[in-house]
């Protein structure tokens, strides 16, 4: 009984960890709403670790028939852990929204991506 008690609290106490806990992505991103009606405005948050050779993020909303992108430079690991991207009136679509993280020699250093849908509104545009 007492094994049991001790596994279920495992159990219990791992399931309540983060998948990844204990190490770090450089970049995560997080795209709100992740289903809205057109035309939709999209938040995009990227969450970046602090490093020395961070010096941009690129973040790119891109669908068949829609290309938007918007980059900041970054100044290292003085840099906000958190930057914040609009895109605003996207047309309807499902959206690849991507974070490339570039160093100092311009290469690509991580990416993240989230897909997004944006639905027709039926108003009949």
């Amino acid at each position: 009984m007492k094994v049991r008690f001790t596994l279920l609290g495992l159990l219990l106490f791992s399931s309540a960890l983060p998948l990844g806990a204990g190490t770090r992505e450089p970049l995560a991103v997080r795209v709100s709403p992740a289903v809205s009606f057109a035309p939709a405005n999209l938040i995009v948050r990227a969450t970046i670790e602090a490093d020395a050779g961070n010096r941009s993020i690129e973040i790119i909303a891109e669908s068949s028939e829609f290309y938007r992108s918007s980059e900041i430079q970054l100044d290292g690991d003085n840099a906000p852990r958190t930057n914040t991207f609009e895109f605003r009136s996207v047309p309807s679509g499902t959206y690849e929204v991507k974070a490339i993280l570039y160093g100092a020699d311009g290469q690509p250093r991580a990416q993240a991506r989230q897909q997004v849908n944006v639905i027709a509104n039926g108003a009949g545009h």
